[in-house]
């Protein structure tokens, strides 16, 4: 199976660690050093590479923006209810995140967009299993 990393720049490595590590992710000591630390997501198929700007940078020639005030990137994170997702929710606010629009309800789905201390956008969400597997509109048309 394939394994994706998203790559994210900080400013304050050790504050992002708590943050992702607040959320119920583990940091791979493995891949972590004084700049970079890979925050497990679901193992062996999921991470972060969280990378200190300066070292984010040596990726590529062009500038790299500041997420807090231009995002280019939402992650979306899908946990196993809606409790979780508020749960998650409290914890990154706990450790500096930000919450800067209100948790969307569809019915079939739920979502809290959050930021880390960066300004890295994240969409915590649930989706109603039956909607996961028969599609929103067939779970839509069995609660009308």
């Amino acid at each position: 199976m394939p394994m994706m990393f998203a790559n994210l720049p900080v400013t304050d490595l050790d504050r992002a660690k708590r943050f992702y590590e607040a959320l119920g992710f583990s940091i791979n000591p493995m891949f972590t050093d004084h700049n970079a630390a890979c925050v497990v997501v679901e193992q062996d198929h999921s991470a972060f590479m969280l990378l200190t700007r300066e070292f984010f940078q040596t990726f590529t020639d062009l500038p790299i923006g500041d997420p807090a005030v231009s995002p280019t990137t939402a992650t979306a994170i899908f946990l196993d209810s809606r409790e979780a997702v508020d749960r998650a929710a409290a914890d990154a606010l706990a450790v500096g995140g930000g919450e800067p629009r209100a948790a969307s309800d569809y019915g079939f789905m739920y979502q809290r967009g959050i930021t880390d201390p960066d300004g890295n956008h994240l969409e915590l969400g649930w989706m109603d299993p039956s909607a996961a597997e028969q599609g929103p509109e067939a779970v839509a048309q069995q609660q009308g």
